[in-house]
């Protein structure tokens, strides 16, 4: 008798889901129906009649969706929510799926389908949850390998570590590198939803052209037409990116491979004649801020612009040389620049810089705004030589890294042997290169020294004269 009382139970809850309870519908459900039920105070939940198992729920929002309840094979009740209420009347094509919305027939017929996979032994409930954690789980590896996300991650970990123009990069793919937030209109908008793995050659291709006759997405042109040097560039962060996907496996191959290389700039042979150089030095009172003293160090020193822009109070040392980490060069090599004492003084005379940097400008930043302030240099050497010379004069143009082919060219044709005019400017290859590179060790320390001295004095006279009032003391400088 006691034994019977669980199954009479379990037969009584049983009936609860099959019988109409108290102010429920008491015939099959009509779409005029459904569309009529308003919410109440609490969430309502309507049984259909014309289908086993299938409820209509109205939230107290008014919201309304099907739901099928039922006993599962483990003697628990299961619910299922089949989807929302479509009240278009359109039926839609094809056998209704689970997830879409569903008028009151599309409903009826999903049910009997679930019912008859139950008939079949089956457990819908548990295969739905099934699906729903594949699904999530696929939403969740497509944005981990999404290309927004990898191309983050590729500059987080790969990039700023161990490259020396990571921010470069970092805008090249569509990020900003102070927040790594994204550029509007970039690569890592345009692609960012898109899996790495989908990303083929004409994709590439097709963002290589552009950069070479549009401009890189998301990015200003500073020079309109066609730039076979844009194209160049976000080619080499573009394989350098999938190449390092590849390694880590998570793509099977490198788009990149097989597209057509935009051809290397000829060798840029631009050195500013004695007059010009003069002139660019005149005009450097002319700028704002740190960029005086950097633009003139760096036709004193022959160092690149990054290396002066962004030099450490830390790198500089009271015997007179400046210190660069291999971090901080191109060829990931050490360098030590015996400072002329002309370098020294503008060192000295530069309003002391903030946080780690010697030259900073806003927040104690370093400077940036490279091509602004190159225009007004521009224009001031210009009007200087046309006020020398005559309104006719013209200066072809140049780049702030032709002041280090100046400095080399100049310290050449002051009888500086090639040797070590490279450990001046720290270039590998040339009389330093293969065998000679690999066992003379040699710093020739002094010889740098004396070669960085004689040229800035050499630049010290071309400015002598009626500008020697403009030209920075020799003496009084420390460092």
């Amino acid at each position: 008798m006691f034994g019977t009382k669980p199954n009479i139970a379990k037969h009584i809850l049983a009936c609860t889901l099959c019988v109409p309870q108290r102010g429920q519908m008491t015939k099959p459900l009509t779409a005029a129906a459904v569309a009529k039920f308003r919410p109440g105070r609490k969430r309502r939940r309507i049984r259909d009649l014309g289908a086993r198992s299938l409820f209509l729920i109205i939230e107290p929002s008014g919201h309304k969706s099907w739901q099928m309840r039922f006993r599962t094979p483990s003697g628990r009740i299961g619910k299922m929510t089949l989807g929302t209420v479509d009240l278009s009347g359109q039926e839609v094509k094809g056998d209704p799926k689970i997830g879409q919305p569903l008028t009151l027939a599309a409903a009826r017929l999903l049910a009997a389908e679930i019912h008859r996979e139950r008939a079949l032994g089956h457990d819908p409930v548990a295969d739905h949850k099934a699906r729903k954690h594949r699904q999530r789980t696929e939403i969740a590896e497509g944005n981990a390998s999404s290309f927004a996300a990898v191309a983050r991650q590729f500059i987080e970990e790969h990039a700023r570590p161990h490259t020396r123009r990571w921010q470069e990069t970092a805008r090249m793919l569509g990020y900003q590198p102070e927040d790594l937030s994204p550029i509007p209109d970039s690569l890592a908008v345009r692609w960012g939803d898109r899996p790495v793995g989908q990303i083929d050659g004409h994709d590439v291709w097709s963002v290589i052209d552009e950069a070479r006759r549009l401009g890189v997405p998301g990015r200003e042109v500073r020079n309109p037409g066609l730039s076979e040097a844009r194209g160049r560039a976000l080619l080499a962060i573009l394989s350098s990116l999938f190449g390092w996907l590849q390694r880590q496996r998570r793509v099977a191959t490198n788009p990149c491979a097989g597209i057509h290389h935009p051809p290397a700039s000829k060798p840029r042979e631009r050195v500013l004649s004695n007059d010009e150089l003069r002139w660019f030095w005149l005009a450097c009172d002319e700028v704002e801020g740190p960029f005086q003293s950097i633009f003139r160090l760096l036709a004193l020193t022959g160092q690149r612009l990054n290396e002066v822009a962004y030099m450490r109070q830390t790198e500089l040392h009271d015997d007179g040389t400046w210190h660069l980490p291999g971090e901080r060069t191109k060829n990931h090599r050490a360098h030590v620049v015996p400072l002329p004492a002309l370098a020294r003084t503008i060192i000295a005379a530069t309003p002391p810089g903030q946080n780690q940097f010697v030259f900073t400008v806003r927040a104690g930043k370093p400077p940036t705004n490279w091509s602004k302030t190159k225009s007004r240099l521009d224009s001031a050497m210009l009007a200087i030589a046309q006020k020398e010379r005559s309104p006719d004069v013209v200066i072809e143009p140049w780049r702030l890294h032709d002041l280090r082919r100046t400095a080399v060219t100049g310290m050449a044709e002051l009888g500086i042997r090639p040797d070590v005019i490279e450990l001046v400017v720290n270039h590998a290859g040339g009389s330093r290169g293969g065998i000679a590179g690999v066992y003379n060790r040699s710093e020739l320390l002094d010889e740098r020294r004396a070669a960085l001295e004689r040229w800035a004095a050499h630049v010290e006279r071309l400015v002598s004269g009626d500008a020697a009032a403009k030209i920075v003391p020799l003496h009084g400088g420390r460092l």
